[in-house]
């Protein structure tokens, strides 16, 4: 096949080419760089050509390539520590690719993007679908670039693949290639002798050649079911993890510096969908490469450190010595070696019709000047007088030479003109290199705020999120009880059981009210294990737990007693004790001040919720009732079956309704009668079918059983019964 790689020379295009080359593919590049500065394996074409150039489309129609694959994330051509300035420059060149593409209407492009596109921490493995999140500029160009390949293929049916490699990773052959975690490691351990880590920090990473063989499967396959692929290793490591690699190949002088602080941060790409229908697997160990990786850059310190570092050594640190001495002395070397063609020069112009009036050493002065600065002018301005009077001596003496006024003044001639114009040069230049540092101290300012910033960003949304979603914000609390209102008086007490569930986030809540001085009964339950103190219990016996609701205070079982619940409050009314908040299910590290708090303002807004209630329920007693009876009109106790009925289905509570043959008496004579032989909680009352029932809460199909025993002995007949 004939395949076109577009970026610049790196360690994964190299890679590229050696795989392509080995399966026997002919391999074109697009350099995207007009100035041959990059050197490439062996290829069978280069084209020196920018992205933006319009000569694109013939190189597309002259390769005429099965296969086109840009580098994306990875192509070297790109400088993103100028990030806006490149992320424009590289849009622009990927559409002009693109169009150079789409024109030959045939063939596969492959565009490589990076787990970069993604910010924050994952709990899961991140799938395709995931929306992006990154808010750097290189990774916002990057998506930018993703989203235009999508939109031509989708507009223009073209056949694009993206493919997203999970960290990756390589070993470096430079030290402007160390720029990744692996390799950064290394160069640390080498230079001070310690790692730092942060062992909450977890990724999952790729080395070069395994990706490599994963994009040659979308290279040469014939069909593929998806166009957007994650690659990853599927090996889940942390930089601690890392750092004892990075310590076992360099030996215990190596120190490991812990520091884990902060929340878990988590980024991996789950490579599941590539492994389904790809038939893969990895082939290099990441130990193995840490281990590779630190016997070539031990082996070639001197490239990857600078003068002082300490893993040079000394004899490593005298090698560099060296070279800066002689990096010093090059140019007087050169300044020598030049002022022997000028000596000549000026020596056959003296007695020359056309050049006796030039003045070579001035020219000298000013050439070394110009190029080298003010101390070079300075040398040779003493070399160029030294040739000056070493040629006056030819016809006088050397003391005729001194005394020659014309000889000083041409010496401050040459002085003054080779010190300005040096002085200008050495200001320039130290006005320059003023510069790249500001600059280079801006773009790292300006790094620092935005990674102040999304750190800002991050906190402040997931403050938010606590304000407004947590169930202990005062917001939410308000929220949840205000929905209380939404219910009918008879349901109120009910649903504030759910209510306080949602709350305290437990599954296990009962409410239960007091029927007298020392007696409650249930009246609500979430759970069974909600309900296993029993439908009636004698609270004044419980010890710490009636002494707590006594003086109005949040129980908590710390003891973690078995029989009392593990949180439990009471909500009064006029000074009598109306209910009682029951809370199992509770973890042992929620069990503090701030929840028991919490309990307390959730147990205010209840009990304004079931005061209200039972204001409304007070206020029109004379019209619930039968006159003269403590039997229900049919409306008010059809609600309250109705009510019952509900908080039955959703498992609030338990109920069961009989029907009562009324035997030929008055309803007076049957509602005393049946009062005796109920409890506080059970009601009597007429349905429209003006029949007489009696509904016996939290009382199932046992307890009912010996209720209609003590009917039928009273004399009372239980016709039907209804759930």
């Amino acid at each position: 096949m004939n395949i076109l790689l577009v970026g610049g020379a790196g360690a994964v295009i190299n890679t590229v080419i050696n795989k392509l080359n080995k399966e026997g593919h002919r391999v074109y590049v697009l350099t995207g760089n007009e100035n041959k500065i990059f050197s490439y394996h062996k290829v069978f074409e280069k084209y020196d050509f920018s992205y933006e150039s319009p000569s694109l489309k013939e190189i597309f129609e002259s390769v005429n390539p099965d296969v086109v694959l840009f580098m994306g994330a990875y192509d070297t051509n790109f400088d993103w520590m100028r990030a806006n300035e490149e992320s424009v420059r590289y849009l622009a060149g990927l559409v002009n690719v693109l169009l150079s593409f789409f024109a030959l209407g045939k063939g596969r492009f492959i565009y490589l993007s990076s787990e970069e596109v993604y910010d924050g921490s994952y709990p899961n493995d991140i799938m395709e679908p995931e929306p992006t999140s990154a808010k750097s500029v290189k990774a916002m160009a990057i998506i930018q670039g993703e989203k235009l390949c999508m939109n031509y293929k989708e507009t223009m049916g073209m056949d694009i693949v993206l493919m997203r490699l999970d960290h990756l990773y390589c070993i470096p052959g430079s030290r402007k290639e160390v720029n990744q975690i692996c390799s950064k490691m290394c160069l640390e351990a080498l230079k001070n002798g310690s790692v730092t880590a942060n062992g909450k920090n977890e990724f999952s990473l790729l080395y070069v050649s395994d990706a490599v063989e994963f994009i040659y499967k979308i290279m040469v396959c014939d069909h593929h079911r998806n166009s957007l692929y994650h690659v990853s290793s599927g090996e889940i490591v942390n930089e601690l993890d890392v750092a004892q690699m990075v310590q076992k190949s360099f030996g215990k002088s190596v120190k490991i510096i812990d520091h884990s602080v902060g929340e878990n941060h988590r980024l991996v790409l789950s490579g599941k969908v590539f492994e389904r229908e790809f038939d893969t697997r990895i082939f290099h160990s990441l130990e193995n490469i840490v281990k590779e990786t630190v016997v070539h850059m031990k082996r070639h310190a001197s490239v990857f450190l600078e003068a002082g570092d300490r893993g040079l050594g000394l004899i490593g640190r005298l090698k560099q010595r060296t070279k800066e001495i002689l990096r010093i002395l090059v140019p007087f070397v050169e300044n020598l070696v030049c002022f022997i063609p000028f000596f000549m020069l000026n020596n056959r112009a003296v007695g020359s019709q056309y050049f006796a009036n030039l003045d070579f050493y001035l020219l000298y002065v000013l050439l070394f000047a110009i190029v080298h600065g003010q101390m070079q002018a300075v040398f040779s301005a003493i070399l160029a007088v030294a040739g000056y009077c070493f040629r006056q001596m030819y016809g006088r003496s050397g003391f005729d030479v001194l005394l020659d006024y014309n000889t000083y003044v041409w010496i401050a001639q040459l002085f003054i003109l080779g010190m300005v114009v040096g002085y200008m040069k050495d200001r320039l230049k130290i006005v320059d290199s003023e510069g790249k540092r500001e600059i280079d101290y801006l773009e790292g300012q300006l790094d620092d705020i935005h990674d102040i910033n999304l750190s800002n960003v991050r906190m402040k949304n997931i403050l938010e999120t606590q304000l407004v979603n947590q169930n202990d914000s005062f917001g939410k609390i308000y929220e949840i009880t205000s929905s209380l209102e939404q219910y009918a008086p008879e349901e109120v007490l009910f649903y504030a059981a759910e209510v306080v569930a949602r709350l305290v986030n437990s599954e296990d809540v009962a409410i239960y009210t007091v029927a007298n001085g020392t007696y409650a009964r249930l009246f609500s339950a979430t759970s069974k294990t909600a309900r296993q103190l029993g439908n009636s219990i004698d609270y004044t016996k419980f010890g710490d737990l009636y002494t707590a609701l006594l003086e109005r205070k949040v129980y908590i079982n710390k003891e973690l007693e078995e029989k009392y619940p593990l949180m439990a409050n009471a909500i009064y009314a006029e000074d009598e004790m109306q209910l009682i908040l029951m809370i199992w299910g509770i973890p042992w590290e929620r069990m503090n001040l701030n929840q028991s708090n919490m309990l307390m303002i959730v147990s205010y807004l209840i009990q304004n919720a079931v005061i209200r209630a039972n204001r409304y329920q007070q206020a029109l007693e004379d019209k619930r009732y039968v006159g003269g009876t403590n039997i229900l009109e049919r409306e008010a106790f059809f609600d309250l079956v109705k009510a019952y009925l509900g908080a039955k289905k959703k498992g609030l509570t338990e109920c069961t309704i009989l029907q009562i043959d009324k035997v030929g008496k008055s309803r007076r004579e049957i509602g005393a009668a049946l009062t005796t032989m109920l409890r506080q909680s059970d009601y009597l009352g007429e349905l429209e079918d003006g029949n007489l029932y009696v509904l016996l809460s939290n009382t199932g199909k046992e307890g009912a059983l010996y209720v209609k025993k003590r009917f039928e002995e009273a004399g009372y007949t239980v016709i039907s019964k209804r759930k």
